[in-house]
């Protein structure tokens, strides 16, 4: 019952840790969208569409997670974005000297912090157990 608990206090602190990353990342993308624009590599058109529409997903992520029948959605769909931003995070990398206020190891760190995001997002969703698959939604 211990290892129960323990697991569902870390899917707690997971949830309420990337509830807050994404609202604050959300709210970043309206507060300093042109700074935002900066970090969208060059390939990729319409940087500051790119900035605003993510902010949105980040804030429709956010507010899922914290709506019990929507969790497990919402973190799919934020694993997903995750995932999608990770050229921007490679190409800052590429560009440090366009970030000369951000530490070159902040950039490098970056990439694999995002595998803690992504794990912290997945314990967030919470896993079913074999009586959640049976209980009737």
């Amino acid at each position: 019952m211990k290892d129960m608990e323990r697991s569902h206090r870390i899917d707690r602190i997971a949830l309420v840790c990337v509830f807050l990353w994404f609202l604050l990342g959300g709210i970043a993308h309206f507060a300093f969208t042109a700074t935002e624009m900066r970090i969208v590599p060059d390939w990729i058109p319409w940087p500051r569409a790119t900035v605003l529409v993510s902010g949105v997903l980040e804030l429709a992520g956010a507010a899922g997670l914290l709506v019990p029948r929507l969790r497990r959605l919402a973190a799919w769909g934020l694993i997903a974005l995750t995932l999608a931003v990770t050229p921007a995070n490679v190409s800052m990398l590429q560009h440090a000297d366009r970030f000369p206020g951000v530490p070159v190891i902040a950039l490098v760190l970056r990439l694999p912090l995002q595998l803690l995001l992504l794990w912290a997002i997945w314990r967030a969703a919470g896993r079913r157990t074999s009586a959640d698959r049976q209980r009737p939604r």
